[in-house]
Parts: structure tokens; C-alpha cells; sequence
């Protein structure tokens, strides 16, 4: 067992993974969850914090407590991104952002598609230095993926047993999606949904996927990145459908990826010096050509 949680990666995966979970929570910050900093104008008395919330105990939101986690977690994400200082970093952006979440999440809503996220922020700082591209192995950033793998198939694995638990078979044979999509729907929504009985398989499907979701780690690489690839067509379908996104879930579903293979930054220099190689010759060489022949003597020197 603790070999399979410690198993190896390239150093340039966990790089990477690094790289993209920092940057997506500074975009959290600006694009998904910017609507956090206005809770403070709720009345104090409707702040209703999660369990840690009070066991820490965390204090109420204010306009400067708010203010100042936003710019210290934008500064701190952007640079953690860089791979640098990878503990100190690491630390420190995970406390900020476990304190941005209890904010948002103590006012009555308590969105799941953050587990996974949450967990990685917490295991990346154990997992040392990492630069792009560098393929020794680890076994310290195989245990922070393997663990962010771990709470990404725990996401669709509770959340089968509490719809089972709080909707009983009902949610299965029940008006679950017809009613997401009243709600929330798209066209591609209302098409579908003219389909006889189509919205109930689906709900069957739903959670027999989610109930055999953790089937995922008894799978070759092969056939483990095929099913990655479903989930996210999963997903990719329910935001086409009823318009939820579920993108912290996605980034923490990278862990299952071979991130080291994806070097952007390496691409773009290639292209580039491919443009350079290429710009002064393009164009010279057949003019040169067509002049040496118009004037009736062999081409060269």
C-alpha cells in the first residue's frame, strides 16, 4: 500500500501540476469567485461557519480581514506559481485560501467541487523542489499526487452515497435533472430532454459512475487515461447541458495526467526560432535564382 501511494513521478509533472493549480486559484480569485468579497456587506449574524470555522475559531468576516486575504492570496498564488520557495509558498497560499473558502462557504451553500483542490494545495508543499522538464522521479511529489487523486475520486464517490443517502432511489427515478433544467438549462438542455425516459437513464448512469469511479485506480495507464478523458466529456456535457462548470475539480483531475509532456514555454521558443531561422531566406533565394536566369547565365557565383 505505501508503495503504490509513494509511487514515483518525473519531477516536471508535479512542475507543472504546480504551476496550473497556482494560477487557477489567482484566476479563482478574479473570474470564479470574486463575489466572496462582497459578503461582508451580509449582516454578521448570517455568517454561520463551517465546523473549523468554529473549532479554530475563525473570526467574522470584515471589509479589511477580506481585503487583505484577496491581494495577499492573488500576490502570493502568482508567485508560488513560479516554483519557488515551494514550502514557504505552498504554506501560505493553502491557509489563505482555506480562509477564502470558509467565507465563502459558511453563508448556507457548500459547493463539493473544491475538495480535490483544496486537498492539493495542502500536499503540494510537502513535495519539494520540481522544475519543468526535469524527469527524475519522486517519491514525495508521487505521494502529493496520489493523494490529490485520491480526494478527486472521493468527490464522485460521496457524492453517489449522499444522493442515495438524501434522495433514496427517488433521485434516480425522480425529476432531478428535468428541474436543473428549468432552472439552468440550454438549448442542447431542452433538446435532450424531449427525448422519452432519456433524463432518467441519465440519472442512473450518473451515479453508477460516481459509485464506480474509485475502480479507476485498479486500471492500467491506458485505459486510467481513457477514463480520465470520460470524465471530463462528463463534464464537458454538463456545462453544455445546465451550465455547471465544476473547474477547481478539473485542475485537481490533472493529477491523473502526464503533465510533463505539456511545455509550453518550450513550444513557443521553438517556434520562434524556427521564425528566425526562416525570415531572412524566405523570398532571396528564388529572387536571386530568377534574375541569374533572366540574364542568361548559370546561377552562383
Amino acid at each position: 500500500m505505501s508503495r503504490w501511494l509513494t509511487e514515483a513521478v518525473p519531477r516536471g509533472r508535479v512542475a507543472a501540476f504546480r504551476t496550473l493549480v497556482y494560477l487557477f486559484v489567482a484566476a479563482d480569485l478574479v473570474v470564479f469567485t470574486p463575489w466572496v468579497r462582497t459578503r461582508v456587506a451580509v449582516p454578521g449574524e448570517l455568517y454561520q461557519p463551517l465546523l473549523v470555522g468554529r473549532v479554530l475559531p475563525l473570526p467574522t468576516p470584515t471589509q479589511t480581514l477580506v481585503t487583505v486575504v484577496f491581494w495577499a492570496l492573488l500576490l502570493l498564488a502568482l508567485l508560488a506559481a513560479t516554483g519557488r520557495a515551494p514550502r514557504l509558498l505552498g504554506w501560505a497560499v493553502f491557509a489563505l485560501y482555506f480562509e477564502w473558502m470558509i467565507v465563502a462557504m459558511s453563508y448556507g451553500k457548500v459547493d463539493h467541487d473544491r475538495f480535490g483542490l483544496l486537498v492539493a494545495l495542502a500536499v503540494l508543499p510537502t513535495a519539494g523542489r520540481a522544475r519543468h522538464g526535469d524527469t527524475t522521479r519522486t517519491e514525495a511529489g508521487g505521494w502529493a499526487l496520489r493523494v490529490t487523486q485520491i480526494a478527486v475520486i472521493c468527490t464522485y464517490f460521496l457524492a453517489a452515497w449522499a444522493k442515495l443517502r438524501f434522495g433514496g432511489l427517488d433521485w434516480l427515478t425522480g425529476s432531478v435533472l428535468a428541474r436543473a433544467i428549468l432552472r439552468r438549462g440550454t438549448e442542447l438542455a431542452d433538446l435532450l430532454a424531449s427525448v422519452p425516459y432519456l433524463l432518467i437513464v441519465a440519472q442512473f448512469g450518473i451515479v453508477a459512475f460516481e459509485a464506480l469511479s474509485p475502480v479507476i485506480f485498479m486500471l492500467k495507464e491506458r485505459w486510467r487515461l481513457a477514463t480520465v478523458g470520460f470524465f471530463y466529456s462528463f463534464h464537458l456535457v454538463t456545462i453544455a447541458t445546465i451550465t455547471i462548470s465544476f473547474a477547481p475539480h478539473l485542475v485537481a483531475m490533472t493529477s491523473f495526467l502526464p503533465l510533463e509532456r505539456v511545455r509550453p514555454v518550450v513550444w513557443a521558443r521553438r517556434l520562434a526560432r524556427r521564425g528566425r531561422d526562416a525570415g531572412p531566406t524566405t523570398g532571396v533565394a528564388p529572387a536571386l535564382a530568377g534574375q541569374a536566369s533572366a540574364a542568361g547565365r548559370p546561377d552562383g557565383p
